[in-house]
């Protein structure tokens, strides 16, 4: 039986820190996507060992009727969080990160589509349940056919990341900025965020990311407070800084690859050419929301996300016809500057 509520359960509220951090992990394919070229471009040695450590995850993708392709060169790629070491073992593994990447055919933007772990979907073969769960039942390709059943968008790939790299990645990079506008505080933890800048390490950044209680949203707050994050952890990648210093863009790299899953039929290569074409993007051309959503709820014990069907088709529809990015900025529903 469906109950709707307008605000997050407080059973809900204890922190899933592993899950989180495995949000934040996502942002390392965006690393690679668009700086792999850097490294990998120039040197037949780190081609080798750092494309020879991404592992090919056997059966990724989905059989059967599928939606169609789009017809220009725009991609659509699918970040699963996983949190065990991705090397096609993942059976029993719920993905708590859900991420659409479109990449547009002119290559000088891209989009990032959040979808809650807990929205409530019919996941083919299986019925209704929350959306993490078609990963724990099917691998990445019940994750795959779930999202295209659900959105009538086809994915051209599918990435898995491993969280383990996290804090050692921010970390490399020297940590990151960001804001938070209030003084909030942590109902389950107790810590208090004065309102103001922070130069975050992993460790601090894992605190941030993780809160829930004390959030006037709760968990999809939290998604907003972990695309701010990937915001701001991706233009320190993508800083003059990072690519200058040969030895630090490889360290962020390794890590990276050592932690990431891909489809068998997403080659090392592609993803260099991809990175090829996408060389003149920069984070400012990088853009983040989030799936529309209608209430949350309860489906029996289970604390649940409705989605907003209808403005849900006008998004994918603008995925469709490759023109995501317009839509984001026509509709306001961008992630704003400064998220509390």
């Amino acid at each position: 039986m469906s109950v709707i509520e307008e605000v997050p359960s407080p059973a809900e509220d204890r922190p899933r820190w592993r899950r989180t951090v495995r949000s934040l992990l996502t942002v390392t394919v965006i690393v690679v996507v668009l700086a792999v070229v850097a490294a990998l471009g120039a040197d037949f040695w780190l081609r080798r060992h750092l494309g020879g450590q991404v592992h090919q995850l056997p059966a990724a993708m989905p059989v059967g009727e599928r939606p169609a392709s789009t017809p220009d060169e725009s991609m659509n790629i699918l970040l699963l969080g996983s949190d065990k070491r991705v090397d096609g073992s993942v059976a029993g593994q719920r993905s708590d990160t859900m991420m659409v990447i479109h990449v547009p055919a002119d290559r000088k933007s891209i989009s990032l589509v959040s979808i809650p772990r807990d929205s409530w979907v019919q996941v083919p073969g299986h019925g209704p349940a929350k959306i993490n769960a078609a990963f724990s039942w099917g691998g990445p390709a019940l994750a795959v056919e779930t999202i295209e059943k659900l959105t009538d968008v086809h994915m051209d790939h599918v990435a898995v990341i491993d969280w383990e790299g996290f804090k050692q990645v921010t970390d490399l990079l020297g940590g990151v900025s960001v804001t938070i506008p209030k003084t909030v505080k942590d109902g389950y933890s107790g810590r208090t965020w004065e309102a103001g800048t922070y130069e975050m390490d992993g460790e601090t950044a894992l605190s941030y990311v993780r809160q829930r209680a004390g959030l006037a949203g709760g968990d999809l707050d939290r998604i907003k407070r972990q695309q701010a994050f990937l915001r701001s952890l991706a233009g320190k990648t993508l800083s003059r800084p990072t690519f200058s210093d040969p030895r630090r863009l490889y360290r962020v790299l390794d890590a990276v690859t050592a932690n990431l899953g891909i489809d068998e039929g997403w080659s090392t290569a592609d993803m260099r050419n991809l990175a090829w074409s996408l060389r003149s993007v920069r984070s400012k051309d990088i853009s983040f929301t989030v799936v529309p959503l209608k209430a949350l709820g309860m489906e029996g014990a289970q604390s649940v996300v409705y989605l907003d069907r209808p403005e849900g088709e006008e998004l994918w529809q603008a995925v469709r016809e490759d023109r995501l990015a317009g839509w984001i900025g026509e509709t306001g529903t961008g992630l704003a500057d400064v998220v509390d």
